[in-house]
């Protein structure tokens, strides 16, 4: 089973991916994590993604999708997996298609963007130890402190209203698009991104079986 998980930041499709990894012992594929395996691994598609990394310049779709073949060719992948962040663009799934990898659903987490702005700016992370905290949904015991060693919180740069309002637009640009073109395939299943946990990923669940894939 290829499967492919779609949201804007916050839509917590991260954590879904990880629970969906466990259920069907498929691996999670995150191109963030690929990248930085391939550079660190000093592979040679590794050392060219390092250098457009270090320029601070995006790594061609061409170079992404081919460190995403070779992932795919590995043994783990055997009987399916997980796609978390790729493909962004039309572009790259029309690339994943030319590989001749059929994807069997595209699974969309919905929310709403006053709920995103809330969950993703609400971050507060601890200077000294690293400790995160959310003003709404994990507050520290003192307003601004640690809990654990009484550092002080604050929101980093990419946690802030602007920042993030930035995220969402580029997302929606890269996204709708790609969304509509699964919806040709009609393999694209929305699901409501807002609830427990655990209720999200009943609804991932039961996509899937609509799609006739189960655990």
């Amino acid at each position: 089973m290829n499967i492919i998980l779609l949201g804007p930041p916050g839509s917590g499709k991260g954590t879904q991916a990880k629970m969906l990894m466990e259920v069907y012992t498929i691996p999670q594929i995150s191109t963030g994590d690929i990248l930085r395996a391939a550079v660190a691994n000093q592979t040679a598609l590794g050392k060219q993604a390092k250098e457009c990394m270090h320029k601070g310049a995006l790594v061609p779709d061409e170079l992404v999708v081919r460190i995403v073949e070779e992932r795919l060719k590995e043994r783990d992948c055997g009987r399916g997996f997980i796609l978390d962040g790729f493909p962004r663009t039309v572009a790259q799934a029309e690339a994943l298609d030319r590989l001749n990898i059929k994807i069997e659903a595209a699974v969309n987490v919905e929310v709403g963007n006053d709920e995103l702005m809330k969950r993703l700016t609400g971050r507060r992370t601890c200077r000294t130890c690293g400790a995160m905290y959310h003003i709404y949904f994990n507050p520290p015991r003192r307003d601004g402190v640690c809990d654990t060693c009484n550092g002080e919180l604050y929101q980093r740069d990419d946690d802030k209203e602007e920042t993030i309002q930035t995220r969402l637009v580029v997302y929606e640009q890269q996204t709708n698009p790609l969304i509509s073109w699964y919806q040709k395939k009609n393999i694209v299943y929305s699901v409501d991104g807002i609830g427990t946990v655990q209720e999200i990923f009943g609804r991932i669940t039961e996509a899937l079986k609509k799609a006739g894939l189960s655990a």
